[in-house]
């Protein structure tokens, strides 16, 4: 017998939402007010969502239990296992000295910090997050930030900032392709609606990150180098994403717009360079002295060898390579198809439709998965530095424990994300965000941005109300595939916000314990963006000439 979900069960629309909304509450206000580390807070959050969904939703306890267990396995892996290699990558470079040598050779080509957070949190984060995604450029761009002498908040929280414009097209289009599953809608037809919205923030995203770190005159001093990063990334992701498809929209804009801006640096250089921290401008000079070009080349290897795994790894055909060695996809006992989603979040049911339960497959592609990928370049990079396999082991462990309670925090906010989903209170918010009526445009965007923030991914919160998203443009007489791509569009500015990415940035910082400074640091640049894509949204709903950027 399947559990069919309900959304209002208090039979008031305004009770049953702010019911909906007091996991989200504990968990923000926890971080926030409460200054609660955010390992308890998530656990706080997700106790009081168990007990909203069995005591006010009826979910029956077995799959309340089943989904906690559910969500938490996936917040290990794969999530949690990307984090885990990716650190010990980083603690390897670390353990060689490499990782000051990489710092030194990035001083070199762009001696300003401003210039480094372009280079480095916008364009290199961009290549990461479209070969990988689920984190991973937050932490590789915000630890060496960090090595650069940015402090941990600034380097936490400009690197959230800057990987806001990749995100729709992530991991080589992976939530296109989901936002095009539940929905129906071609994946080239949204890869080109989303590319007629993204490039716009991905032109300001550059001077926008700046001006959070050092004010408006600050961005202003450096302006070439954010419009020639800016625009170097938004062409090609227009043009990719129009005419080519999503899965490598990311790779080529990143390349292009690195190139540029190391091309320009050669011709130009700000006045003056900003001082971090007060500094003066000897203190933030270069470090180049004594590293030949052998040994810069030797420092950037074992990132150069992560590149080369992770786009190897994204690649279709290796994937279903190695997806043959990998046990089959593992149905949750007791909650696969247990759940049946309603009306009007689902299609109303016919005898030629029925309602499809819920599917809950935890995927066991152990090879394939991205985390696999770095710790294979991780392991391969420690064999070229010289490292024994037992003192590989040994830094392992290390890193293991130093990210003991950012793993817990991953498994428990996955788990409030998950129960959430299956419970039907997440579907409670976003009808009430629904019920907009003309203003949908631009609220059904910030149901995108609410999406990702509850479970810290853009392709959740595709698969989470893209369907929703789809009935209720038809109904309201406005373009399914602009509200679709809205969802995308718009959740990617609640990225810089969920408590994952939160954690994967102040493990990588090494500032675990402060995840309430960066939450404030970000939230209104995460919600200030959300504004601005609903408004641009709202603009190709109803004012031409925008609505000639909807395709037909």
């Amino acid at each position: 017998m399947n559990w069919a979900q309900q959304y209002d069960p208090l039979h008031n629309a305004l009770g049953s939402t702010l019911v909906a909304a007091l996991p989200v509450i504990l968990l923000l206000g926890g971080i926030t007010v409460g200054r609660l580390r955010i390992h308890v807070a998530a656990l706080l959050g997700l106790v009081a969502a168990l007990a909203v969904a069995i005591l006010v939703y009826g979910m029956p306890v077995r799959l309340a239990a089943a989904t906690t267990v559910f969500g938490a396995a996936y917040g290990l892996f794969p999530i949690g296992w990307i984090i885990l290699n990716l650190m010990f990558l980083y603690q390897l470079t670390v353990e060689k000295g490499y990782f000051m040598i990489l710092r030194s050779s990035l001083a070199t080509l762009a001696p300003d910090p401003r210039l480094q957070v372009i280079l480095i949190a916008f364009s290199l984060g961009a290549f990461f997050e479209g070969a990988a995604g689920f984190g991973t450029p937050v932490a590789v761009t915000s630890a060496i930030l960090i090595q650069l002498g940015f402090r941990p908040l600034m380097a936490s929280g400009l690197s959230l900032i800057a990987n806001t414009a990749p995100v729709a097209f992530g991991g080589l289009g992976t939530p296109i392709l989901a936002l095009s599953k539940v929905t129906g809608i071609s994946e080239l037809t949204l890869s080109a609606m989303i590319g007629r919205q993204l490039p716009w923030f991905s032109l300001i995203i550059p001077f926008w990150v700046v001006w959070a770190m050092a004010g408006f005159r600050g961005m202003l001093e450096v302006w070439p180098a954010a419009l020639t990063a800016g625009l170097a990334f938004a062409i090609p992701q227009y043009l990719v994403a129009n005419y080519h498809g999503p899965w490598l929209v990311d790779i080529i804009s990143a390349m292009v717009s690195m190139i540029a801006v190391a091309v320009l640096l050669r011709w130009w250089r700000p006045r003056r360079i900003w001082p971090l921290d007060g500094q003066d401008q000897a203190s933030v000079a270069p470090l180049t002295a004594g590293y030949s070009g052998k040994m810069i080349l030797r420092a950037w290897t074992p990132w150069l060898l992560l590149t080369a795994f992770l786009f190897v790894w994204g690649l279709p055909v290796v994937k279903a390579t190695l997806n043959r060695w990998s046990p089959a996809d593992f149905p949750v006992p007791g909650l696969h198809q247990a759940i049946v989603r309603t009306p009007p979040v689902a299609p109303v049911p016919t005898a030629e439709h029925p309602a499809k339960p819920e599917p809950a497959l935890f995927v066991r592609n152990w090879l394939s998965a991205t985390g696999s990928g770095i710790l294979f370049s991780a392991v391969v990079a420690g064999l070229v530095m010289g490292l024994s396999p037992a003192r590989m082991a040994r830094i392992y462990w290390e890193t293991l424990v130093r990210v003991r309670f950012s793993l817990i925090t991953i498994a428990a906010m996955l788990a409030l994300g998950y129960v959430t989903r299956f419970s039907g209170t997440d579907a409670t918010l976003g009808l009430a965000l629904a019920k907009t009526d003309r203003l949908y445009p631009f609220f059904g965007t910030l149901l995108g941005w609410l999406g990702v923030a509850l479970t810290g991914s853009d392709t959740a919160s595709n698969v989470l109300f893209g369907s929703l998203q789809k009935i209720t443009a038809d109904q309201l007489g406005i373009s399914p595939t602009l509200m679709a791509a809205a969802n995308s569009s718009g959740g990617v500015m609640g990225k810089m916000v969920d408590a994952q990415s939160i954690v994967v940035a102040s493990t990588a910082t090494n500032w675990y314990g402060h995840e309430g400074s960066i939450l404030r640091y970000v939230f209104f640049h995460s919600l200030a963006l959300a504004g601005l894509m609903g408004l641009l949204v709202f603009l190709q709903a109803y004012v031409f000439p925008f609505t000639r950027m909807v395709p037909p």
